[in-house]
């Protein structure tokens, strides 16, 4: 029951949606699935990561007794463990080792501070909070900080140290609970937390590897955030589930490009932060074995295709979101499709409807609408959010996006271009940032009477913060402003990058902030090099 209704914050899945959706589901949990693998892939790599590497055998074994750890600390099925922590093998431990032990982890990020991780562990009520040592910003201490006080918060995890015991046996879960609790990009205050279920969650994933025609001989790269719906579903989760290896790297190419050559990389997945990869001196090893590259989080250069090509390198697109929805250009998909739209559906129970923003009705065929979805992997609600879960569905239950698309037809079939967003966004390198959050946490600074926060252009990471003001007395200058943030425990990759000060916020004739016109007048500043 939730804690602030008194009603079940768990939506469930229609019941006629459960009988279509049954025959792909399938009838294991998370655990049981990689198990199966584990048994018959036993001697093959699953994970090699900077730090190490591990067999299925050996990481199916170094999990129980990792679980069998945590069910020795009393921790019991169901408890929600929140997880901070980086690109590491022991990452990969800790995750299949919560689930296992009928944990549910709670996909948060190492750069969440205060702010977030205060309010999302109470919402679902964690009791145990999974961090890594030896980082820049101590999260150790951090999660000390955060436990103190904290209603249900009990046990301070470490990574590298977490208990190991003999195997137990832990009843295995209903396919159909919640294994993972995910988080969105969110549009009001803090991110909206996704409930993921055990056979869903899978089937995500498989489709996922089915679709771009995986085998055990797969090796898998993945730089950006593993502990995140992209990381967990398309290189954890995919590469398992037909036995492949995960080749686990970082954000930075100087360290994972030498590995993605060592380890023969065959595939990689390439967020909008990597756009610039092929430029990289070390790029040309790192594709030596590479037979697919997957480019996701924005717009695709056409150059980036042509870089690619040269190389005989095929490419691709991925479009996901955490509450479901996953939209690919496949093998077999034609070059314009490739490079123009996101491709189509993953699943061919997925059901995409493009409608007339705030309206359920569709939009003629090659017109731009609000992008909606349902299907076996999409959420039916977001967790205890019953307001918000009235705006976010239609009434007959099509997720609503935000984001703008249209159907595009290529040698006679349809796919799926994205053409923008509906909802108020930052997208930083594929992190989205909330614009009203950030409005009201500049709102809190004594000086702020108005705020607007709008998304500048950047090469590197496609889009910044760039925060509009009115403040009593002088300006304010950025360093004020991020210390007012920092003082507010706000994760460092929400703070505005850029202030600019105005005599009073702009309104459109409905009164609303007039925010095409910021957008327009920071990306002029940026065009002609008008400084801050």
């Amino acid at each position: 029951m939730s804690a602030t209704t008194g009603a079940d914050p768990l939506v469930p899945y229609p019941a006629d949606a459960v009988r279509r959706y049954r025959a792909v589901w399938g009838s294991r949990s998370v655990p049981a699935e990689f198990r199966a693998v584990a048994a018959e892939h036993a001697d093959r790599e699953a994970v090699v990561a900077l730090d190490g590497r591990l067999t299925f055998g050996e990481l199916d074994e170094r999990t129980d007794r990792v679980a069998a750890g945590l069910v020795g600390l009393g921790l019991r099925p169901g408890d929600p463990v929140l997880f901070q922590v980086t690109n590491r093998l022991e990452s990969v431990v800790a995750w299949y080792a919560v689930l296992k032990a009928g944990l549910v982890p709670v996909a948060t990020l190492a750069a969440h501070r205060g702010h977030e991780i205060g309010e999302i562990g109470r919402r679902v009520g964690a009791v145990a909070h999974l961090v890594e040592p030896g980082l820049k910003f101590d999260l150790v201490a951090f999660a000390r900080e955060q436990a103190a006080g904290h209603p249900t918060l009990r046990h301070v995890l470490v990574l590298g140290e977490l208990p190991e015991g003999d195997p137990v046996t832990v009843p295995d879960a209903d396919p159909h609970a919640v294994a993972v609790y995910q988080l969105s990009g969110g549009t009001t205050g803090v991110p909206k937390v996704i409930p993921r279920r055990h056979a869903e969650y899978w089937y995500n994933a498989a489709e996922y590897a089915r679709s771009w025609g995986w085998a055990p001989q797969t090796r898998v790269a993945h730089l950006i955030p593993i502990i995140h719906n992209a990381g967990v579903v398309c290189a954890v989760h995919a590469p398992h589930s037909v036995g492949a290896c995960l080749v686990l790297g970082t954000p930075d190419l100087d360290e994972s490009l030498p590995l993605l050559a060592r380890e023969g990389a065959t595939h990689v997945l390439l967020g909008h932060g990597h756009y610039r990869a092929a430029d990289h001196p070390e790029f040309d090893a790192a594709a030596k074995a590479l037979t697919q590259v997957i480019l996701s989080g924005s717009k695709v250069p056409p150059a980036l295709f042509d870089a690619l090509e040269a190389r005989g390198l095929w490419s691709g697109q991925l479009f996901g979101m955490g509450e479901g929805l996953f939209l690919t250009t496949r093998p077999g998909t034609p070059r314009a499709a490739r490079l123009e739209t996101v491709g189509t559906p993953l699943s061919p129970l997925d059901e995409v409807r493009i409608l007339e923003p705030g309206t359920e009705d569709e939009v003629p065929p090659g017109e731009v609408g609000e992008l909606c979805a349902r299907g076996p992997y999409t959420l039916p609600g977001y967790y205890d959010a019953p307001e918000h879960n009235a705006r976010a569905f239609t009434s007959d239950g099509f997720y609503r996006t935000g984001d703008l698309a249209a159907w595009v037809e290529i040698e006679g079939e349809r796919y799926v271009s994205i053409e923008g967003r509906i909802k108020d966004l930052v997208n930083r390198g594929g992190e989205k940032i909330n614009a009203e959050e950030v409005e009201l946490l500049l709102l809190r600074h004594p000086r702020v009477t108005g705020a607007a926060v709008v998304p500048m252009p950047d090469p590197r990471l496609g889009e910044r913060t760039c925060a509009y003001v009115v403040v009593d007395g002088p300006e304010l200058t950025l360093s004020e402003v991020q210390e007012h943030f920092a003082g507010l425990e706000v994760a460092t990759f929400k703070w505005p990058e850029r202030i600019e000060h105005l005599a009073e916020i702009p309104r459109t004739l409905v009164g609303k902030t007039d925010k095409k016109a910021l957008v327009a007048d920071i990306a002029s500043k940026i065009d002609t090099g008008v400084d801050e």
